[in-house]
């Protein structure tokens, strides 16, 4: 079963089967775009900065706004759902490959 992330309005949701598999006790994230990649990199000390991850419903379902992230990559507008994810130990991060279609409009 693979699963899955969902972007919309310049926010990232990750469902609690995510989370809980890639970012247990994890408050905070670092969100990137990178070589047409969609990275949620986990920040472990509370002063290093990123985003919250924050609580969205009871089901332990999360959310990070990086609104400014998707607008200087000019994807914005960018709505996705159930857009796959792995774990790279490379780049310390959960990876999301941005669909094709959406990967032309990238800024470098």
């Amino acid at each position: 079963m693979s699963l899955g992330i969902a972007v919309r309005d310049g926010s990232v949701y990750l469902p609690a089967k995510v989370v809980e598999t890639y970012l247990p006790g994890v408050a905070a994230v670092v969100v990137l775009i990178r070589d047409q990649t969609l990275m949620v990199l986990p920040v472990h000390h509370a002063t290093a900065g990123g985003c919250l991850l924050k609580l969205r419903n009871a089901a332990g379902d999360r959310v990070a706004q990086a609104r400014d992230v998707f607008q200087d990559q000019g994807l914005l507008d960018m709505a996705v759902s159930d857009l796959p994810v792995h774990w790279s130990s490379e780049m310390c991060a959960l990876c999301a490959p941005i669909p094709e279609e959406l990967a032309k409009l990238v800024s470098r």
